[in-house]
């Protein structure tokens, strides 16, 4: 007992070995949607080093986003491009759903931009038992772009836009009228609404340089964009899976290409057409799939 008393207190002498943690270096300024963001002052200098540490230290799910971007962002991009909405929207994307194809939040907000129901109806998507256009990629981020343009002909100013993606456009204006202010950065909000437009910022900073905060990939580690070609159906489908078996796939691969079908089956009473994608047999295969890197600064190559 004496013997193992001394080797205990032995082992209570020895030093823990702790891996160094470095606090990430903060910017004198940010640009976020071409708006430059000085972040000399003190609230919103603590309010982005909150964000940027903690994403930074995050790793799994960072590493994660900066991979699943390299598979989602260029269709994204295309379409913000040919909506005249700032690319740096992208990362607003990242922080609602990490580009999680499947992302759903208590608040039954579904999907890469995290429409609620009546909102998704409201910009156009689909939302049922069968079908779920919350989850059509293409469709998704074309609603996001009218709700986001919409939004900034109100504010006239990204940060605010991004406060009231958050904590909806009738709250921000009120609160910008009764606390006289321009923008969101200026407002006292709730937490999670003061945190929002931060959080995208420092999602920007990290994701254009991922090394610099000990991120390092190689191109081939990053997840590839699919390759597809498309089927029209503007009738009813009795049976998904069947259909996948008949387009040379399985039902698993038919909905991780069309998130948006919700259901074994297809009623489609109405005749709507819908673009199904069927991904090719070489993008399947990392062997065949090629690696193309959408921003040459994620990887060390």
């Amino acid at each position: 007992m004496v013997a193992g008393a001394a080797c205990m207190a032995d082992a209570q002498r020895i030093p823990a070995r702790f891996s160094d943690v470095h606090n990430p270096e903060i910017p004198e300024a940010v640009t976020i949607c071409g708006e430059n963001i000085p972040l000399d002052r003190s609230d919103m200098y603590e309010a982005f080093d909150r964000e940027l540490t903690s994403i930074a230290y995050t790793h799994g799910t960072t590493m994660l986003m900066i991979k699943r971007a390299n598979r989602y962002f260029p269709e994204m991009a295309r379409i913000l491009d040919r909506n005249g909405v700032p690319r740096d929207i992208l990362y607003l994307a990242c922080v609602e759903s990490s580009l999680n194809p499947r992302a759903y939040s208590p608040a039954k907000a579904a999907g890469f931009w995290q429409f609620i129901p009546s909102t998704a109806r409201e910009y156009g998507l689909e939302v049922s038992d069968e079908v779920d256009e919350r989850y059509n990629i293409t469709k998704a981020t074309e609603a996001a772009c009218r709700y986001l343009k919409d939004s900034y002909r109100r504010f006239g100013n990204w940060p605010s836009v991004m406060a009231a993606y958050n904590g909806g456009n009738t709250r921000i204006s009120s609160e910008l009228e009764k606390q006289n202010a321009d923008t969101s950065l200026d407002l006292y909000l709730t937490e999670e609404t003061t945190r929002y437009p931060y959080r995208i910022m420092a999602m920007k900073t990290i994701m254009e340089n991922p090394s610099a905060y000990g991120f390092h990939l190689r191109d081939d580690q990053l997840y590839q964009p699919r390759k597809y070609r498309t089927v029209d159906v503007n009738g009813p489908v009795a049976d998904w899976p069947s259909w996948a078996g008949r387009q040379g796939i399985n039902y698993a691969q038919l909905r991780d290409a069309n998130p948006w079908i919700r259901a074994k089956k297809l009623t489609n009473r109405t005749g709507k057409k819908y673009v199904v994608r069927i991904p090719l047999a070489e993008s399947l295969s990392r062997r065949t799939a090629g690696t193309t890197t959408f921003n040459p600064d994620w990887t060390d190559r």
